[in-house]
């Protein structure tokens, strides 16, 4: 009786285990929606909302030669270019898959899109968030992402 009553025991800490984490994946999967929506909006201060101090903003992909490129830029720079895009352009980038990995105060999501400009397909690749939790908010601190037209699943 008291190895099922400690069987049961174990089953149920394991169980709220991982509802915690799948609270703190949902938590984080949130922010980067959200972070999305301000990016549509083109709502530097909200997009800002979500970052924490010092984010690091890189791109890497091949160029017309072959060549791996990679860039590091402020994130300020994403901000301005956002802003500044005219009404007459319209633009949305498609999230298509998600990998939420998180421990305890550290999160990365892994995000496939397509971003689509003028209702035509521009380019593909994946988003990598970085996310530190700073006393139960999560912060993005670092986001990367790929760029290429080959290997996208279009619609």
């Amino acid at each position: 009786m008291k190895n099922k009553l400690l069987i049961l025991s174990l089953a149920l800490f394991a169980s709220q285990i991982n509802l915690a984490q799948d609270s703190e994946k949902e938590s984080v999967k949130k922010v980067v929606e959200g972070f999305f929506e301000a990016f549509h909006k083109q709502d530097s201060m909200a997009m800002k909302s979500y970052m924490g101090e010092n984010v690091v903003l890189q791109t890497t992909g091949r160029n017309k030669e072959g060549k791996t490129m990679y860039r590091s830029q402020p994130i300020e720079k994403l901000y301005e270019s956002i802003v500044s895009i005219p009404d007459s352009i319209s633009f949305e980038e498609r999230l298509t898959s998600w990998n939420v990995q998180v421990d305890r105060t550290m999160a990365n999501a892994w995000v496939g899109y397509e971003f689509w400009l003028n209702d035509k397909f521009s380019h593909c690749g994946i988003n990598s968030f970085q996310m530190v939790n700073f006393d139960g908010e999560w912060k993005i601190i670092y986001l990367i992402d790929t760029r290429g037209k080959a290997d996208c699943n279009v619609e």
